[in-house]
């Protein structure tokens, strides 16, 4: 049999065997449980559309496990019951009284919907939030529904992350452990829709233009605003063509996309933004928490480390821990967590975190059930592939070290020893440097993890490799920019791409039906973009003086990869990466108003000399 034959075989008997087991799991759910439906009232008389799934054995008492989401807990209806419940099919089997809740203003829920919407400094019945919403909601499933142990937790990945963490603040008695897993966290500075304070364009405008589509409230979404359908499936040449977001909004929002609208208000970090930033109410936290996320989330992996490294701070000696993969966003609930795009890790690394994490998290805090002996960082390591725990995120027990750039392309721990010395190219902002190697209609979640051979190809691309490593090199924790660069425009976007070379022996996998080439594999480990007008300050951007040699410097979310031997460390520096982030005209303005005419090509330089190092600082685990 031709192994053509073979795949299309095995891809048969995968989706027979997915919907074999979303039957079962659908069959579990309608004998085990009774869904029933209710519209709980909020302090101020909103009521919220709440389904509850009840365990039908009542011989003992169950906890409450939460999911309060944006995105509907359809199906609607007590004889329409969901496939699964929880994040995986073990959850459902344990047995807890499950509770989906459309948040204010979606769906079936009454109010007014907010994007991540601000913590409230209003007192009285008025005073809402989502802080509030959750609490009256524990407090109402707590007095009403019979059979419950009186206690309750609440998970939710990306944006019902964002709602598990505002939990948190002012929390409920009864709320004895929270997951924030991939949450969103901070819409300026690094989750979905701008990382650095540049836009992230596809994400912004995919996204929006279905869910930020105004509609009657109550809906079902069999009712609601269908998706947007690109009229060019190259999502490229669809963004390119545009000509600018200004363009995109003309065309196609108008003033119909309230959030839309308000990024145009608020291009710089204002108040408005500020309001939407829930780490500094996460003080005084009671619940056990664990955050939950990917190194390769294209979405929220900033919001991640930035959650849990806020609670640890603001809150000595609360129980919280980090629990981290190499998942897309969601993976550890959404795959088995063997491999991601091109790299295989070895173990099945989603189904060792359900079994020895999510589950037993909520068995112990709710149940009192097992004993759950986490550590306070508990991190997978690509490159090694193996499970790692540490006492703290970052560890303590590593070295800072800079890895400085050299000319000829050169990467070392050893500084520069000449004058005079760097490298000189020209930006076209008409000819951005594409995200991902291909055509791709959407933006795909693999870019995070991607072979980035295609990107060194191109003159707008300057790289710096290391040797081949005599010994591995494990880094963890935060990687650091440190550029001193100059252009001949008033504004810029530096990308900062950390990534492991993979020597040219390197076998190829087998089976290989997408005919891959691991000999000299460029893996990303991690990128990231700071528009350059914002280095000193995201409240209060700033030309760059043509010409002039100057310093920028950002963090990079975290890592925790092993560079094995034989492998090579890489650096790459671009100025777009296109369509993922919105284009910079080049020029000092608000990017907001760009004209297609705005869009002008500049000459950049980054020096690598003596009293002009350029370097990249990482912490090397000992």
């Amino acid at each position: 049999m031709k192994f053509s034959a073979i795949f299309s075989l095995l891809v048969c008997l995968l989706i027979s065997g997915n919907l074999f087991a979303q039957q079962s799991d659908s069959a579990y759910v309608r004998a085990n449980y009774t869904k029933i439906e209710r519209q709980i009232p909020m302090r101020d008389g909103v009521k919220l559309f709440t389904s509850i799934y009840i365990p039908k054995n009542q011989n003992g008492k169950y906890p409450f496990l939460i999911n309060r989401t944006p995105y509907t807990v359809a199906p609607y209806g007590e004889d329409k019951y969901k496939l699964s419940l929880g994040n995986f099919p073990a959850m459902m089997r344990e047995g807890f009284i499950f509770v989906y809740q459309d948040v204010r203003g979606r769906w079936m829920s009454e109010g007014t919907f907010e994007d991540i919407r601000p913590q409230t400094s209003k007192k009285g019945k008025t005073a809402v939030d989502e802080s509030t919403d959750t609490y009256d909601t524990i407090d109402w499933l707590v007095k009403n529904i019979k059979n419950n142990n009186g206690n309750a937790g609440i998970y939710g990945i990306s944006y019902p992350g964002f709602y598990s963490t505002t939990s948190l603040p002012n929390a409920h008695p009864a709320l004895k452990a929270v997951s924030p897993q991939a949450p969103v966290t901070d819409w300026f500075v690094g989750d979905d829709f701008h990382h650095g304070g540049a836009l992230f364009l596809m994400d912004a405008f995919s996204f929006m233009s279905g869910f930020g589509v105004p509609r009657p409230n109550p809906i079902t979404p069999d009712k609601g605003p269908k998706g947007f359908q690109f009229p060019i499936q190259d999502n490229y040449r669809f963004y390119l063509e545009a000509g600018s977001v200004k363009n995109l909004k003309d065309k196609y929002f108008a003033d119909s996309i309230k959030f839309w609208n308000d990024l145009f208000k608020h291009p710089n970090l204002d108040t408005f933004w500020k309001a939407r930033y829930i780490l500094p109410h996460l003080t005084k936290v009671k619940p056990a928490v664990m955050v939950v996320g990917g190194f390769f989330d294209a979405e929220d992996a900033y919001g991640t480390f930035a959650t849990y490294k806020a609670i640890e701070k603001q809150n000595p000696g609360a129980n919280n821990i980090l629990v981290a993969g190499p998942w897309f966003h969601g993976g550890w609930v959404r795959g088995d967590g063997s491999y991601f795009g091109d790299i295989k890790f070895g173990r099945t690394t989603s189904i060792d975190y359900q079994q020895q994490y999510e589950l037993p998290f909520f068995k112990h805090y709710l149940k009192g059930e097992g004993n759950f002996n986490a550590a306070e960082a508990n991190i997978f390591i690509t490159g090694s592939n193996e499970w790692k725990q540490f006492s703290n995120w970052p560890p303590r027990d590593v070295e800072t070290k800079n890895l400085y750039l050299h000319p000829n392309g050169k990467l070392a721990f050893e500084k520069v020893g000449r004058t005079d010395s760097w490298d000189e190219y020209v930006s076209d902002p008409n000819q951005p440097v594409p995200y991902q190697d291909g055509v791709q209609a959407k933006r795909t979640r693999e870019y995070m993890i991607d072979d980035q051979r295609f990107a060194a190809r191109r003159p707008d691309v300057k790289t710096y490799q290391t040797d081949a490593l005599t010994e591995d090199i494990t880094l963890t924790g935060p990687v650091l920019a440190n550029l001193v660069v100059s252009t001949s425009g008033t504004d810029a976007d530096y990308v900062v791409k950390l990534i492991d070379v993979y020597p040219e022996n390197e076998p190829n996998p087998a089976p290989n039906p997408n005919d891959i080439i691991m000999g000299g594999y460029e893996m990303l480990v991690r990128g990231e973009i700071l528009r350059g007008k914002y280095r000193n300050s995201f409240e209060k951007p700033e030309p760059f003086i043509p010409g002039a040699i100057t310093k920028v410097n950002y963090a990079l979310p975290d890592v925790a990869h092993t560079f094995k031997k034989g492998h090579k460390m890489m650096i790459q520096i671009q100025n777009s990466w296109f369509p993922l982030a919105d284009r910079n005209p080049q020029k000092f303005m608000d990017i907001y108003q760009a004209e297609p005419g705005d869009f002008q090509k500049a000459t950049h330089k980054i020096y690598h000399d003596t009293s002009n190092s350029s370097y990249i600082s990482v912490s090397v685990l000992k």
